[in-house]
């Protein structure tokens, strides 16, 4: 519940912060050199969108169980990783990797990725609470294989 609770303070705080500059935000993914125009804007929405979805879900519903908002955010997660990877192999000089938009920027480097690795291993924790969570109406007092109470 903590872990929720953190990682959607700070999901939330990305959204907030990228939409405070989304006139900003296609030209910042821009370049990570993998989109451009239209395709940047796009993506900017898409990862704000899916950061206020997941971010908002965990701080209002920290002890939910449902798979959709950790999914969303190993989605975001996935793409924001895949982003700084690849852009840090090519050598890409990036000044501001975007997380909070124009605020809070960071230059793209080697502690730009263990803070991607951590977050993809919070989504594996996640993934696997969220697998393992309660097993609700079917569970041992619900009805079996069978559609027979127990």
């Amino acid at each position: 519940m903590v872990l929720r609770i953190v990682l959607g303070t700070v999901y939330t705080a990305m959204a907030i912060g990228q939409l405070a500059s989304f006139g900003r935000m296609p030209a910042i993914l821009s370049t990570y050199e993998l989109v451009a125009g239209g395709a940047a804007t796009v993506l900017a929405v898409a990862l704000i969108v899916g950061e206020l979805v997941c971010g908002l879900w965990f701080l209002a519903r920290p002890r939910s169980k449902a798979p959709a908002p950790v999914w969303v955010y190993t989605g975001v997660s996935v793409v924001w990783s895949l982003l700084a990877a690849q852009a840090y192999a090519r050598g890409l000089t990036v000044a501001n990797c975007g997380c909070f938009g124009t605020y809070l920027t960071q230059r793209l480097g080697w502690f730009v990725l263990v803070q991607d690795a951590l977050v993809l291993l919070y989504a594996g924790v996640l993934i696997r609470s969220a697998r393992t969570g309660p097993t609700g109406p079917t569970g041992p007092t619900g009805p079996n294989r069978k559609g027979v109470q127990q």
